[in-house]
Formats: structure tokens, C-alpha cells, sequence
């Protein structure tokens, strides 16, 4: 074994080359589950940034879905998301040069079951017992005028116009079928919230003719963030709300909604996106879902009957897009030193077993820095968070009476989150001995309500109370834990 040579912090050599950072990724978005069959979206800068579906069979063999003439994605409130869905082995997706919905079954071609009209589909979800998909519509057809969203409803053959279902507000998200296909729940918000800021979760009857009335509000309101609705295989509706300042796990039934996690941790996330999933059933009483506590996220088996929460221990800090059946549960997952993958876990033999990786670049991981979740003052007696990462590189060693250089940075937003996620841009720095601190500003998501809401109001404000907490920490010494930062 070669000893580490000492040399000064932000001198060393490193294998984390320009490179590297900017080598060709695979985006991996939205999962689906059919039967044995795994699906899910896969963008490619090599194709002009086309997405995919793709997927996999029992035997883990891969194959494109669609062809390279579609790219799907949507639209839909801008930055899309929920852009296809798998019934019976059909895919149904949004094609992004015409807005327009497609079938398309095993051998055969895609073909179009939406007019060609300035209209754009997402976040659908299959009716079957009126042979349709149920979704988001957002009217474009008016130029000069705020698109209208509504939920429609879709036939499969492409010769009837798309149905009015639900009207009146600004924005409809997450339509959910019950499992008898009686029931249809729904988020709703109007500006100038947005949708981490107050929604309503409805619940209507699905009518003999396919038209939802006998409307019920469940929850939510202007100061209430409701988050991904679902029906368990009984027939319970589950949802995330913020009602207590973090987002945790409701159900509800005919008694009223009761709370199944109470804890000082998030449970969901900024809906930015359509078709988001941080949780799953595997059967009617056990949830496997993710929560974030101090910007780590967690796997974790839930059950529904006696409220006990089991962490699930696996190799990853992030989690997304959970899709759960009876034995297994597959999900997008990082960690400090693996790229995004899409994984599966066998919830008999708690086996892991990655399926498609973003990126084959390798780095041995004694090069790579894993951070640590610190805390700090801020103004007005507050906190803030951040992730640190100390410098690593196996090669070298510095004098122990020096400190290194701190590069500090911070994500965009503004409620988004400084990610845990192997970051090649990140490590770049430290392999060559100089820290790193990746700040989760006032305003960031990961640490409840009031601390998302701090930038409401005080654009500019708090960041600079921020970037002053940030120069006095890089001037003199402070201590957290047993840790003295430079």
C-alpha cells in the first residue's frame, strides 16, 4: 500500500477530470409497473434529448417501447411530468412535438386517440370500466388567454373529442382512480398559490355514464399543501399533507382523515412535477415510502394497521418515483457515490438489483467525499442547513495545523433541495482538497413549512442574511459537533 504524501490543501491530484462532469447521462424519470414488466422514461442527449420508454421483462432483458420518431413528454402547468402510463401491457403517452396522446400495443405502432388541437395531456390514469383514460387537459387553443386546465376523459380509439370531467379552478393535478372504478380523487389549487403552498384534495362518484358528480373536499385549503393521493388496494384513500408544518401521511374514510406518521420529517415533495411518488402499496397494509429528515432521504416499510414505520436499510440517500406490487417495489435511487439508478428491491429477500444505471462512469470511492448535515446561525437568531463535504483524496494527506479552502454554493429553487446524490462537479473540488458546502437556504424543502416559507416576502432578504452567515463562518472558527469548519 502506497503511503499518502502530504501536500497542501487544493494542490492535489485528482482523477475527477473536466471530463468526466460533462460525459454523456441518462436521464431516468417516471416508473410504471405492469405485471412483470417494468417501464419507465429515459432521456438521451445523444438522440437531441428524445425520451424513451423502455422496458423490462421478467429476465431483466431491456427494449425500446417507443421509436425514435416520439419523444415523450408533456407539457402540461410547463414542466410536464406523469407523461405516459401501462394498462394491460398497452403504453398511452404524450408526444411532445404535437401534445397529442397515443396508443400503442405490443407489435404494433403508435397511434394518435387526441385530436390535433392545442391541447396537452398528462398525469392520466385508466378507467376500465369505461374503457378510457382519465387526466389533465390544458387548453392552449386561445392564444392571448391563461390556458384552462380541467381533467377529461379519453377514449382509446381516437374517434370521440376528449370529455369534460372537471372544471372551474386555475390547476387540476394527480386524478386517481378508486380500485372498484367507482371513485375519483383529485388535487386542485387556484393563483396565486402554488401547489407546495395550498391545495384541496376532492373526491367525486364516477356516474353509470362516466361523468363524476357528488362532489366531497376531503382536505386542504390555502394554507394546507396536499400531496400525492392514492387509493390502497381496500379502497382507503392515502394522501401527504403539511397540515401539522411537515408533510406526513393521512387517510381517510368515512369517520374523517387520521393521521398515520407524526413525525419532524418530510414525507413529500414540491410538486413541481405531474405523476410524483414517494410512497407505494404492496398490499392493503403495508406502504413502502421515503421521507427526508436533515436532507437525507429514507426507504421505509409502513403499516397501515398498527402505524409502526421500519426503516428499510439500503446503500442510497435519494428516492423517487416509488411503484410497489406484492413482492417487490422499484424506485429511482442515488447515493453519495452511485449515480441515479433505477432499482429494484424483492420485498421477500430484501435483495437490491439495479436495472439502469444514469451514467457507467466509475471512480474508486476512496476519491469521493460523503457529506455530513450541518447546521449553522443565520439572522434573526435562525438556522440554516447545508451538506458539507470534507476534502478525500486517498492519494494525499494535508498538514493537520492547516484548514482547507471552503467553496460554498447553493441550489436554484426556490424550493428545491441540495441533493445527497453523487455530484461529479462537487467532487471535482474536494479530490483536490478543497471543501465543500452546498447550502440549503430559508426557503429550501427538507426541513417543514416554515422554513419553505421563509423566502415568502423576502426575495433577496434572506439570501443575503444567508451569504453574511456564510462570510462569517469562512472568517473564524465555529464549531458543530466535534468538527471545526474553516
Amino acid at each position: 500500500m502506497i503511503k499518502p504524501q502530504q501536500a497542501a490543501y487544493g494542490s492535489w491530484r485528482s482523477p475527477i477530470a473536466a471530463d468526466l462532469i460533462t460525459s454523456s447521462t441518462v436521464g431516468l424519470g417516471q416508473i410504471a409497473l405492469n405485471g412483470d414488466d417494468i417501464y419507465w422514461s429515459e432521456s438521451r442527449p445523444w438522440e437531441q434529448g428524445r425520451t424513451a420508454i423502455v422496458r423490462s421483462s421478467a429476465n431483466h432483458s431491456l427494449e425500446d417501447v417507443t421509436s425514435a420518431d416520439f419523444n415523450v413528454r408533456t407539457r402540461v402547468h410547463e414542466y410536464g411530468g406523469g407523461s405516459f402510463l401501462v394498462f394491460d401491457r398497452t403504453v398511452y403517452f404524450s408526444n411532445f412535438a404535437d401534445g397529442r396522446l397515443y396508443r400503442q400495443d405490443v407489435g404494433t405502432g403508435p397511434q394518435p386517440i387526441t385530436p390535433e388541437t392545442a391541447m396537452r395531456y398528462g398525469d392520466g390514469v385508466f378507467d376500465s370500466q369505461h374503457q378510457r383514460i382519465i387526466c389533465v387537459c390544458e387548453d392552449h387553443t386561445v392564444s392571448g388567454r391563461e390556458p384552462i386546465n380541467t381533467l377529461v376523459s379519453v377514449g382509446l380509439s381516437g374517434d370521440v373529442h376528449p370529455q369534460l370531467l372537471v372544471k372551474g379552478n386555475d390547476f387540476y393535478a394527480s386524478p386517481r382512480l378508486s380500485p372498484d372504478g367507482n371513485r375519483l380523487a383529485w388535487l386542485t389549487w387556484n393563483h396565486p398559490n402554488m401547489p407546495w403552498d395550498g391545495t384541496e384534495l376532492w373526491v367525486g362518484e364516477i356516474k353509470a355514464d362516466g361523468s363524476v358528480g357528488q362532489l366531497e373536499k376531503v382536505a386542504g385549503g390555502l394554507d394546507e399543501s396536499i400531496f400525492q393521493p392514492q387509493w390502497s388496494p381496500d379502497g382507503t384513500l392515502y394522501f401527504i399533507s403539511d397540515r401539522t408544518g411537515w408533510w406526513n401521511l393521512y387517510r381517510w374514510r368515512e369517520r374523517g382523515v387520521s393521521a398515520l406518521t407524526n413525525m419532524t420529517a418530510e414525507f413529500g415533495l414540491p410538486q413541481w412535477l405531474l405523476g410524483m411518488s414517494t410512497y407505494a402499496f404492496s398490499s392493503e397494509r403495508r406502504i413502502i415510502c421515503t421521507y427526508n429528515q436533515q436532507g437525507i432521504w429514507h426507504l421505509a416499510s409502513l403499516d397501515t394497521t398498527t402505524g409502526e414505520l421500519k426503516t428499510l436499510q439500503t446503500p442510497y440517500t435519494e428516492f423517487n418515483s416509488l411503484q410497489a406490487s406484492s413482492k417487490r417495489v422499484v424506485f429511482r435511487a442515488s447515493s453519495p457515490t452511485e449515480s441515479t439508478a433505477i432499482v429494484q428491491l424483492d420485498l421477500t429477500t430484501n435483495e437490491l438489483s439495479v436495472l439502469r444505471r444514469s451514467s457507467h462512469v466509475t471512480i474508486d470511492r476512496s476519491y469521493l467525499s460523503s457529506p455530513e448535515t450541518i447546521e449553522f446561525p443565520t439572522a434573526d437568531g435562525q438556522k440554516a442547513y447545508a451538506l458539507f463535504y470534507a476534502p478525500r483524496n486517498c492519494d494525499y494527506t494535508a498538514d493537520p495545523g492547516k484548514k482547507p479552502p471552503l467553496l460554498v454554493k447553493s441550489h436554484g429553487g426556490p424550493t428545491a433541495a441540495a441533493s445527497s446524490s453523487l455530484n461529479l462537479g462537487i467532487q471535482y473540488w474536494t479530490s483536490r482538497g478543497i471543501a465543500v458546502l452546498d447550502v440549503n437556504y430559508g426557503g429550501s424543502t427538507g426541513y417543514g413549512r416554515e422554513y419553505r416559507q421563509r423566502l415568502d416576502g423576502q426575495w433577496g432578504i434572506v439570501e443575503k442574511s444567508k451569504f453574511g452567515a456564510m462570510k462569517r463562518l469562512g472568517t473564524s472558527t465555529q464549531k458543530t459537533g466535534d468538527r471545526d469548519y474553516c
